[in-house]
């Protein structure tokens, strides 16, 4: 189990310092952002105060139904990464946490079903009273997981199936807000790395959200330019968004004979590879290209220079993701979809448009 004197070293301040911030303590003179390091570093350890620890420990686990009876009640948590892959993405870590955060506020027990592999076992789902379904899975088999689990919320995908509660950000309007930013700082050349979209195992090249608005908002302008596009493609949505593949396709925007003056990274990772392949190059971020993208994830601004980015907020969809679980283990009987807000944080990675 981590401790808070691991939390203080990880992020360069004393013990007493993280035991304030994570008791709230409202008199502690510190910085916000180094207040939100340590906050972000200890959710990334998956550290529990010690009364989280002994909220964990009780049982029976109930919820509290509007008849004002008790049902007992666990709940899966379907990923669409394998533990491994999660652990190199701190957004899905923040999900993650957000969902165990708010199941021990109800006292709902997690049966945790990561899923790296299609199908899922639905035999793992047997005696299971709900399912928060994390991530990118095909139609049959969310259809499939439906007939065996009574009850099924997406969180961060909409699957474009209405009978199911869903809650995500909305990443067609903050990607036109990221290009409407940059056109309005004086980009021009404006490249996007990112990565397919999977559909029930094929692949839909453009149809992610991200890349779907990049080139949606180019065409209404007139100036869409296909090379700019560069996008990876793996067996599995969760493996197209990594370093590695940010590294590769941002290599390729380089080598065109014209070089775009920004680049728009699918998520904070592939903006980290982004980085990498613009300095293997000689180039400066952001005197000779700008880098802008997804998630602000903790070590974002920590970056050399640090990165501008669209927060979208991976633990608070995990607590509305349980929220809406519990309305529907109360009796809800009509889907809700729910769109939660982004945040443009803008840093040193590219320049910030003006007020107009």
């Amino acid at each position: 189990m981590v401790t808070i004197k691991e939390i203080a070293k990880a992020v360069g301040v004393s013990s007493g310092t993280v035991s304030r911030v994570l008791n709230y303590d409202e008199t502690l003179s510190i910085s916000e952002s180094k207040r939100q390091a340590i906050i972000e570093t200890a959710e990334a350890l998956n550290y529990a105060t010690p009364r989280a620890r002994k909220s964990a420990q009780l049982s029976p686990f109930s919820i509290p139904m509007g008849s004002h009876a008790e049902v007992a009640a666990n709940i899966a948590v379907i990923h669409f990464l394998a533990p491994n892959e999660e652990l190199v993405d701190p957004y899905y870590v923040g999900v993650r946490l957000g969902i165990e955060a708010r199941c021990r506020e109800y006292k709902i027990e997690i049966a945790r079903v990561f899923n790296p592999d299609v199908p899922v076992d639905l035999a793992m789902l047997t005696g299971i009273s709900a399912a928060i379904v994390v991530g990118h899975h095909p139609k049959a088999e969310i259809e499939a997981m439906a007939k065996v689990c009574p009850h099924l919320v997406m969180a961060d995908y909409n699957p474009r199936m209405p009978q199911f509660d869903c809650v995500r950000a909305d990443l067609l309007e903050a990607t036109v807000t990221i290009l409407d930013s940059l056109e309005n700082a004086g980009y021009q050349r404006i490249g996007f790395v990112g990565g397919y979209e999977l559909m029930d195992n094929d692949a839909l090249m453009h149809g992610e959200q991200r890349c779907k608005a990049f080139i949606e908002w180019h065409e209404a302008r007139g100036r869409y330019r296909p090379e700019l596009l560069a996008l990876g493609q793996s067996e599995r949505f969760g493996q197209n968004l990594r370093l590695e593949t940010g590294y590769q396709q941002a290599k390729s925007l380089l080598a065109l004979e014209v070089r775009p003056d920004a680049i728009v990274a699918a998520n904070d990772n592939m903006a980290i590879g982004t980085y990498r392949a613009i300095q293997e190059a000689g180039l400066s971020i952001p005197g000779d290209i700008a880098v802008v993208a997804f998630n602000d994830i903790p070590v974002a601004q920590f970056l050399t220079p640090p990165l501008s980015t669209m927060r979208i907020p991976g633990e608070l969809i995990g607590e509305v993701a349980v929220d809406l679980l519990v309305e529907r283990l109360n009796g809800r009987d009509y889907s809700k979809h729910v769109t939660l807000p982004t945040e443009m944080v803008w840093r040193a990675s590219a320049k910030k448009p003006s007020a107009s």
